[in-house]
Order: structure tokens, then sequence, then C-alpha cells
């Protein structure tokens, strides 16, 4: 068996680490957000170009909850209190908007990993073997 296999995805993981990261730093946190994806309930009339970017800082919302699912919160949009949902996979970025600095994810971050392991599975570890690499260092 494949270390991979049955793994959970790293985007909520890499999610929080980035939020705690940016506001750490004094920055505010955005998400960037596939406002096409079914699940997601948000202030569709902010959408731009299929996207939609959320400010996440803890001024600006209330009851932020970075799930293993879901990104969830409370905000307000025009004045008005509203609650988003985000699914996870429909979470494309997050970044600090004072610089730009965050993570873009593409839709293959969670996607499974080839079977059999790759080119090299067992045999001919040649050159060609485009596989990671990870030694001990002492």
């Amino acid at each position: 068996m494949s270390v991979s296999q049955g793994m959970t995805s790293s985007r909520p993981y890499l999610i929080r680490a980035l939020y705690d990261w940016i506001v750490d730093n004094g920055l505010t946190p955005y998400l960037l957000v596939d406002a096409e994806h079914a699940e997601l309930q948000a202030p569709l009339e902010y959408v731009e170009n299929g996207r939609l970017v959320l400010n996440i800082s803890p001024r600006a919302v209330r009851d932020l909850d970075l799930g293993m699912e879901a990104v969830f919160f409370n905000g307000r949009f025009g004045g008005e209190p509203r609650d988003v949902w985000v699914p996870t996979p429909a979470v494309s970025a997050i970044y600090a908007r004072e610089n730009g600095q965050g993570m873009l994810f593409s839709d293959s971050d969670d996607a499974p990993p080839p079977p059999g392991g790759g080119p090299s599975d067992g045999e001919g570890k040649g050159d060609n073997d485009s596989r990671p690499h990870l030694r001990v260092v002492k």
C-alpha cells in the first residue's frame, strides 16, 4: 500500500497555516474562491470573472472556522451580516492583501497519485527517475 493512499487533503492544513502566518505578520488574509463551485454559499453578487475575493481577517469576520471540509464565517456585505460557507476545494488561493504572498492551489493538488508509483516503480532507477528524493541529513 502506498503511503499516500487514504491520506486526507493537505489543502485545509495549508489554508490554516497560511492564515496564521499572514495574521501573525500583521497582514490581511484574503481567499480567492472559485465562485462556480456547486456547494458555495456566499454573496454571489460580488463575483467577478467566476471568482470571489473574501477578506477573512479577524477584524472583518466573526466565527471563522477553517475546517477540514469548508471555511465558514459570518461577514458583512453591503452592511448586511451574511453567513459564508466555502467548500475547501473551492479555495483557489490564500494570500496577504498587502503584498500578495501566499499560496495558489491547483485543481490537481488533492488528486491521488497515479497508480504504480511512477515510471521507475522498482526497476530502472536511472537519471530519468522523476520522483522526489529524500535523504536523512545529520
